[in-house]
């Protein structure tokens, strides 16, 4: 199972960013998260109203949407909102991105140093576990060690793909830091 966009079956989900109910036959966006109910490694999906997700998480709506063969009625609105939104990475969920750290708290996945506060840093999605029940959240990487500790040469383009808010100069920064 991954990300997905189709028809509502029925009419009895609700949007999770405008908590309307989404009507059947309308294409929604299945987000997939991890059931906690389901044996295994089962998993669910939270269900959006298509221009709904393409606003709020635009970086997770984008490659489904290019893979997407059916027909979108309002095809110019979504693609409007997939451009034009200001929602950080962070907030969609989508990884990996860069920031720059808010305290000087976070610690380094690969070196376990500290990374300092204003520095430029790389998030990557790790799972956590959280008394018996493992959830997946950010896990922090210096820019210089995120290509050691990762392995992935198009790791520089997923982070740029991924990061908004950032100026040239971080940008530049961090192209130079994740060049092999």
């Amino acid at each position: 199972m991954a990300n997905v966009i189709e028809e509502a079956k029925s009419n009895r989900a609700t949007c999770r960013t405008c908590r309307q109910k989404i009507d059947k036959g309308a294409l929604r966006f299945g987000e997939e998260t991890p059931n906690a109910f389901a044996a295994g490694e089962g998993a669910s999906y939270l269900w959006h109203h298509l221009l709904c997700a393409a606003q709020k998480k635009p970086a997770l709506v984008r490659p489904v949407l290019t893979a997407f063969t059916g027909e979108v009625p309002n095809r110019a609105e979504v693609d409007a909102a997939l451009n034009s939104s200001g929602v950080s990475a962070k907030e969609q969920g989508a990884y990996p991105y860069a920031e720059r750290a808010s305290t000087g708290r976070s610690k380094c996945q690969s070196c376990e140093a500290p990374i300092e506060k204003g520095e430029l840093r790389v998030a990557i999605e790790r799972e956590v576990d959280r008394g018996g029940q493992m959830t997946k959240g950010a896990g922090y990487l210096h820019v210089k060690c995120a290509v050691g500790f990762t392995h992935d040469d198009a790791l520089a383009d997923k982070v740029k793909a991924n990061s908004t808010g950032l100026s040239e100069a971080d940008l530049a920064e961090l192209a130079a830091g994740l060049a092999p």
